[in-house]
């Protein structure tokens, strides 16, 4: 779980413990619920006495509770307090989620909203229709930020400096993989200036499109993007674009409408 980057080196403000700790807690994700010391090692390329020293001082913490009859760690009750108290900060969930939920059933898509952590983009808001979806996402899970539509709604609104940071980060973290993700951004930026959506169809996985349009909450909330998408085989580039859409732009209006923000 590297972050491509040698920001300990460079700056001597910098904790690498604390970074080292905060790396092990990030471990937990996407389903995972349960995970060994040399589990954690490799996700965070450490040694794995390092990650047995971590999960000691964070299971002392209450940040991890180790489960004896599996040998492994679990998250403890201090980081759900923690992550609980992170999303209760968002009180745009509360007015988002109705209109998500409406969205969703009016266009037979997933609706998600979410904000970055490091390259990804974390849903904390997930919304799906009563059609059947192949799409088994859920809130706390993590998208890429460079190949999905709700990255690539987030980068079309972030400030331009901190865009192109996260672009070198991205760059390298993958050299090899940089000119085609280079050009996907690139094009659905250029979509979203013609259409005011971000797309990644195809992008972040072979079978899945779908749109996204990014904002900025304000009240000292990180910019944010709502997503709408789906199985490719229900749901094309043309009906996304051409349907969705501007359902997509108006349920962000009204949500910036609501946080007293106004799109310039």
């Amino acid at each position: 779980m590297s972050t491509g980057k040698s920001t300990g080196k460079a700056d001597r403000h910098f904790v690498t413990a604390l970074s080292r700790g905060l790396e092990v807690l990030a471990c937990y994700r996407d389903g995972v619920w349960l995970l060994g010391n040399q589990e954690i090692s490799e996700r965070c390329a450490l040694p794995k006495s390092t990650v047995s020293r971590l999960t000691y001082t964070l299971t002392k913490l209450g940040y991890l509770h180790y489960v004896k009859e599996f040998g492994k760690y679990r998250l403890g009750t201090a980081a759900l307090a923690l992550g609980s108290a992170a999303l209760g900060r968002f009180e745009v969930r509360d007015l988002a989620r109705p209109l998500m939920q409406e969205l969703a059933d009016a266009t037979g898509t997933l609706v998600a909203l979410g904000t970055r952590q490091r390259l990804s983009m974390v849903y904390v808001e997930v919304c799906k229709s009563n059609a059947v979806l192949a799409l088994n996402l859920d809130v706390g899970m993590r998208l890429p930020l460079a190949t999905s539509a709700i990255g690539r709604g987030y980068l079309s609104v972030c400030s331009e400096a901190e865009r192109i940071d996260l672009l070198d980060q991205i760059r390298e973290l993958d050299h090899a993989a940089w000119p085609t993700l280079k050009a996907g951004i690139e094009k659905s930026l250029a979509i979203c200036r013609e259409l005011g959506v971000c797309g990644s169809f195809g992008d972040w996985q072979s079978d899945v499109n779908g749109i996204a349009m990014g904002f900025r909450p304000g009240n000292g909330l990180p910019p944010m993007s709502i997503n709408a998408g789906a199985p490719a085989f229900k749901v094309s580039r043309e009906y996304l674009l051409n349907d969705v859409r501007p359902k997509l732009m108006a349920v962000v209006r009204r949500i910036e409408e609501g946080l007293g923000q106004t799109r310039g």
